[in-house]
């Protein structure tokens, strides 16, 4: 009975973690294509200056770089394990469980480390609005991802 209960829960959880990883892959896209358009461009009689980072981004601050690539990674994989735990939630299972539950907590790592640099950025201060809205969405996702792993985890405990 418990764990029909939990059916629901994760389910909004997955289609709400689906949604916000979509998100952040499209302002993390627009990062990257606004960074190859207007990056750092030199000459062959130019030298790179001294403290020059290959991740160089126009806006933001010194870990936007690391910021939008790490969140990148995050929103992908992010996006994949929310595919996968569809068929998870079709099926509720045990023999579904393991899959799920391995990319989805995959998929929560990365969405960490990106946040690790979200609060990097937060800390910096100079950014836009775009910015600051996937370090929100990065900073709630690494909560409901646990939370929708604790779900799929606590249906699996009450089956037995």
């Amino acid at each position: 009975m418990a764990n029909e209960q939990m059916k629901p829960i994760a389910t909004l959880l997955l289609g709400l973690n689906f949604c916000m990883y979509v998100i952040v892959l499209g302002i993390g896209g627009w990062a990257m294509n606004r960074a190859i358009d207007q990056g750092f461009i030199i000459g062959p009689e130019l030298q790179l200056p001294a403290h020059f980072s290959p991740i160089f981004f126009p806006m933001g601050n010194a870990s936007t770089g690391f910021f939008v690539t790490f969140a990148l990674i995050a929103g992908v994989v992010g996006a994949a394990s929310a595919i996968s735990g569809i068929n998870h939630i079709c099926s509720w299972t045990a023999e579904s469980l393991p899959s799920a539950a391995s990319v989805a907590t995959t998929a929560w790592t990365l969405t960490l480390l990106a946040m690790g640099f979200a609060w990097k950025e937060v800390e910096l201060r100079i950014r836009n609005a775009r910015l600051k809205t996937m370090e929100a969405f990065l900073i709630i996702l690494s909560a409901t991802q646990l939370f929708y792993i604790a779900a799929i985890h606590g249906a699996a405990a009450y089956r037995r």
